[in-house]
Protein backbone atom coordinates (compact mmCIF):
# COMPACT_ATOMS: atom_id res chain seq x y z
CA UNK A 1 0.00 0.00 0.00
CA UNK A 2 1.47 3.36 -1.06
CA UNK A 3 0.73 6.82 0.31
CA UNK A 4 -2.05 7.47 -2.21
CA UNK A 5 -3.91 4.37 -1.01
CA UNK A 6 -3.46 5.42 2.62
CA UNK A 7 -4.74 8.93 1.85
CA UNK A 8 -7.79 7.52 0.07
CA UNK A 9 -8.61 5.23 3.01
CA UNK A 10 -8.18 8.09 5.48
CA UNK A 11 -10.48 10.37 3.45
CA UNK A 12 -13.15 7.68 3.24
CA UNK A 13 -13.13 7.50 7.05
CA UNK A 14 -13.77 11.25 7.33
CA UNK A 15 -10.23 12.31 8.22
CA UNK A 16 -7.31 14.00 6.45
CA UNK A 17 -3.71 12.82 6.24
CA UNK A 18 -1.48 15.37 7.94
CA UNK A 19 1.96 14.50 6.62
CA UNK A 20 4.38 11.70 7.40
CA UNK A 21 7.88 11.11 8.74
CA UNK A 22 10.45 8.38 9.25
CA UNK A 23 10.85 8.11 13.03
CA UNK A 24 14.15 8.08 14.88
CA UNK A 25 14.68 7.05 18.53
CA UNK A 26 14.39 10.73 19.50
CA UNK A 27 10.78 10.81 18.24
CA UNK A 28 9.62 8.45 21.02
CA UNK A 29 7.48 6.38 18.65
CA UNK A 30 6.27 3.16 20.22
CA UNK A 31 7.14 -0.21 18.68
CA UNK A 32 4.72 -2.18 16.54
CA UNK A 33 2.45 -4.56 18.52
CA UNK A 34 4.75 -7.48 17.66
CA UNK A 35 7.75 -5.59 19.01
CA UNK A 36 9.02 -4.67 15.56
CA UNK A 37 10.37 -1.27 14.54
CA UNK A 38 8.11 1.46 13.20
CA UNK A 39 9.44 2.56 9.79
CA UNK A 40 6.88 5.21 8.81
CA UNK A 41 4.35 7.33 10.70
CA UNK A 42 1.46 9.00 8.87
CA UNK A 43 -0.40 11.60 10.91
CA UNK A 44 -4.18 11.72 10.70
CA UNK A 45 -6.44 14.60 11.67
CA UNK A 46 -8.69 17.24 10.25
CA UNK A 47 -8.53 20.55 8.45
CA UNK A 48 -11.75 22.48 8.38
CA UNK A 49 -14.98 20.68 9.21
CA UNK A 50 -15.05 17.49 7.08
CA UNK A 51 -14.28 15.30 10.09
CA UNK A 52 -17.03 17.05 12.05
CA UNK A 53 -19.66 16.03 9.51
CA UNK A 54 -18.52 12.39 9.61
CA UNK A 55 -18.56 12.43 13.42
CA UNK A 56 -22.04 13.92 13.53
CA UNK A 57 -23.35 11.30 11.09
CA UNK A 58 -21.92 8.55 13.30
CA UNK A 59 -23.62 10.07 16.34
CA UNK A 60 -26.99 10.25 14.60
CA UNK A 61 -26.69 6.68 13.34
CA UNK A 62 -25.72 5.32 16.76
CA UNK A 63 -28.35 7.35 18.59
CA UNK A 64 -25.83 8.07 21.35
CA UNK A 65 -23.72 10.96 22.58
CA UNK A 66 -20.58 9.22 21.36
CA UNK A 67 -17.45 11.12 22.40
CA UNK A 68 -15.05 12.40 19.76
CA UNK A 69 -12.15 10.44 21.26
CA UNK A 70 -14.18 7.21 21.36
CA UNK A 71 -15.31 7.65 17.76
CA UNK A 72 -11.78 8.49 16.64
CA UNK A 73 -10.37 5.41 18.35
CA UNK A 74 -13.03 3.16 16.81
CA UNK A 75 -12.63 4.50 13.27
CA UNK A 76 -8.83 4.71 13.21
CA UNK A 77 -8.41 1.27 14.79
CA UNK A 78 -10.46 -0.26 11.96
CA UNK A 79 -8.64 1.90 9.42
CA UNK A 80 -5.25 0.76 10.77
CA UNK A 81 -6.21 -2.89 10.30
CA UNK A 82 -7.29 -2.15 6.74
CA UNK A 83 -3.94 -0.49 6.02
CA UNK A 84 -1.83 -3.10 7.87
CA UNK A 85 -0.78 -0.44 10.35
CA UNK A 86 -1.00 0.27 14.08
CA UNK A 87 -3.08 3.20 15.38
CA UNK A 88 -1.60 5.72 17.82
CA UNK A 89 -3.55 8.44 19.64
CA UNK A 90 -2.65 11.79 21.26
CA UNK A 91 -5.18 11.25 24.07
CA UNK A 92 -3.68 7.97 25.33
CA UNK A 93 -1.70 8.63 28.48
CA UNK A 94 -0.05 9.73 30.55
CA UNK A 95 2.59 9.53 29.27
CA UNK A 96 1.30 11.17 26.12
CA UNK A 97 2.88 10.74 22.72
CA UNK A 98 4.57 13.92 21.39
CA UNK A 99 2.13 14.62 18.57
CA UNK A 100 2.97 18.32 18.42
CA UNK A 101 6.63 17.48 17.86
CA UNK A 102 5.70 14.85 15.29
CA UNK A 103 3.53 17.39 13.46
CA UNK A 104 6.51 19.70 13.04
CA UNK A 105 8.42 16.78 11.50
CA UNK A 106 5.59 15.96 9.10
CA UNK A 107 4.23 19.34 7.98
CA UNK A 108 5.27 23.01 7.71
CA UNK A 109 3.58 23.93 11.00
CA UNK A 110 5.03 25.99 13.82
CA UNK A 111 3.84 27.43 17.15
CA UNK A 112 1.67 30.52 16.84
CA UNK A 113 1.99 33.47 19.25
CA UNK A 114 -0.94 32.06 21.25
CA UNK A 115 0.45 28.52 21.35
CA UNK A 116 -1.38 26.18 18.93
CA UNK A 117 0.48 25.14 15.79
CA UNK A 118 -0.33 27.29 12.78
CA UNK A 119 -0.43 25.87 9.25
CA UNK A 120 0.32 28.15 6.26
CA UNK A 121 -2.95 27.14 4.57
CA UNK A 122 -5.24 25.94 7.36
CA UNK A 123 -4.22 28.58 9.89
CA UNK A 124 -5.38 27.46 13.34
CA UNK A 125 -8.32 25.44 12.00
CA UNK A 126 -6.85 21.97 12.10
CA UNK A 127 -6.03 19.22 14.58
CA UNK A 128 -4.20 15.92 14.91
CA UNK A 129 -6.46 13.06 15.94
CA UNK A 130 -4.16 10.06 15.57
CA UNK A 131 -1.41 8.41 13.58
CA UNK A 132 -0.85 5.27 11.57
CA UNK A 133 2.41 3.47 12.32
CA UNK A 134 3.75 1.20 9.58
CA UNK A 135 6.42 -1.47 9.84
CA UNK A 136 7.40 -0.79 6.23
CA UNK A 137 8.82 2.30 4.59
CA UNK A 138 6.27 4.37 2.66
CA UNK A 139 7.50 7.00 0.24
CA UNK A 140 6.14 10.50 0.76
CA UNK A 141 6.99 14.03 -0.45
CA UNK A 142 9.66 15.92 1.45
CA UNK A 143 8.27 18.67 3.69
CA UNK A 144 8.76 21.97 1.89
CA UNK A 145 10.34 24.77 3.88
CA UNK A 146 7.76 27.44 4.61
CA UNK A 147 8.09 30.54 6.81
CA UNK A 148 5.60 31.02 9.58
CA UNK A 149 2.72 33.24 8.44
CA UNK A 150 3.01 34.91 11.83
CA UNK A 151 6.36 36.40 10.83
CA UNK A 152 4.71 38.66 8.25
CA UNK A 153 1.69 39.48 10.44
CA UNK A 154 2.49 42.93 11.81
CA UNK A 155 -0.65 43.49 13.89
CA UNK A 156 -0.91 39.98 15.41
CA UNK A 157 -4.61 40.39 16.32
CA UNK A 158 -4.59 37.02 18.09
CA UNK A 159 -2.66 38.61 20.96
CA UNK A 160 -5.18 41.39 21.60
CA UNK A 161 -8.51 39.70 20.85
CA UNK A 162 -8.94 37.84 24.14
CA UNK A 163 -11.25 39.96 26.34
CA UNK A 164 -9.61 38.74 29.56
CA UNK A 165 -5.99 38.68 28.32
CA UNK A 166 -5.61 34.97 29.00
CA UNK A 167 -3.17 34.56 26.11
CA UNK A 168 0.28 36.02 25.57
CA UNK A 169 3.50 34.68 24.01
CA UNK A 170 4.59 31.63 25.98
CA UNK A 171 1.70 31.92 28.45
CA UNK A 172 -1.84 30.58 28.61
CA UNK A 173 -3.86 31.30 31.75
CA UNK A 174 -6.23 28.32 31.69
CA UNK A 175 -8.11 29.37 34.82
CA UNK A 176 -8.84 32.88 33.55
CA UNK A 177 -10.03 31.49 30.21
CA UNK A 178 -12.13 28.82 31.88
CA UNK A 179 -13.78 31.29 34.26
CA UNK A 180 -14.57 33.70 31.44
CA UNK A 181 -16.27 31.23 29.10
CA UNK A 182 -18.13 29.74 32.06
CA UNK A 183 -19.93 33.04 32.64
CA UNK A 184 -22.43 35.04 30.61
CA UNK A 185 -19.73 37.53 29.61
CA UNK A 186 -17.95 34.72 27.78
CA UNK A 187 -21.00 33.45 25.89
CA UNK A 188 -19.57 34.55 22.52
CA UNK A 189 -16.38 32.55 23.06
CA UNK A 190 -18.35 29.53 24.25
CA UNK A 191 -20.85 29.55 21.41
CA UNK A 192 -18.73 30.79 18.51
CA UNK A 193 -15.20 29.75 19.49
CA UNK A 194 -12.13 31.40 20.96
CA UNK A 195 -11.96 35.07 19.95
CA UNK A 196 -8.16 34.97 19.74
CA UNK A 197 -8.27 32.00 17.39
CA UNK A 198 -10.99 33.62 15.29
CA UNK A 199 -8.93 36.81 15.01
CA UNK A 200 -6.18 35.07 13.02
CA UNK A 201 -6.47 36.03 9.31
CA UNK A 202 -4.85 32.80 8.03
CA UNK A 203 -6.97 29.91 6.78
CA UNK A 204 -10.33 31.52 7.36
CA UNK A 205 -11.98 29.36 4.69
CA UNK A 206 -11.22 26.37 6.94
CA UNK A 207 -12.84 27.92 10.01
CA UNK A 208 -14.97 25.46 11.98
CA UNK A 209 -18.74 25.74 11.92
CA UNK A 210 -20.44 27.27 15.00
CA UNK A 211 -21.66 23.81 16.06
CA UNK A 212 -18.17 22.36 15.96
CA UNK A 213 -16.71 25.36 17.78
CA UNK A 214 -19.26 25.09 20.55
CA UNK A 215 -18.65 21.35 20.87
CA UNK A 216 -14.92 21.88 21.37
CA UNK A 217 -15.37 24.84 23.73
CA UNK A 218 -17.83 22.93 25.92
CA UNK A 219 -15.41 20.00 26.04
CA UNK A 220 -12.59 22.37 27.01
CA UNK A 221 -14.73 23.89 29.77
CA UNK A 222 -15.59 20.47 31.22
CA UNK A 223 -11.99 19.29 31.14
CA UNK A 224 -10.62 22.57 32.53
CA UNK A 225 -13.03 22.44 35.45
CA UNK A 226 -11.93 18.88 36.22
CA UNK A 227 -8.23 19.75 35.99
CA UNK A 228 -8.23 23.06 37.85
CA UNK A 229 -11.35 22.81 39.99
CA UNK A 230 -14.23 25.22 39.56
CA UNK A 231 -14.59 28.14 41.94
CA UNK A 232 -17.15 29.92 39.80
Amino acid sequence: MNLAHVESAVRSAGFTTRGAFYPTPADAVLSMPDGGTVATVVLVGNAGDSMWHAFQRARRQSGTTLSLDAWTRKVLTVLARTCDAHALFPFDGPPYLPFQRWAQRAEPVMPSPIGPLIHPDYGLWHAYRGALAFARSIEFPQVAAHPSPCESCASRPCLTACPVAALSPGRYDVKTCRDHIGRQAGADCLQQGCLARRACPIGRTYMYSPGQMRFHMEAFLRNARKAVGSDS
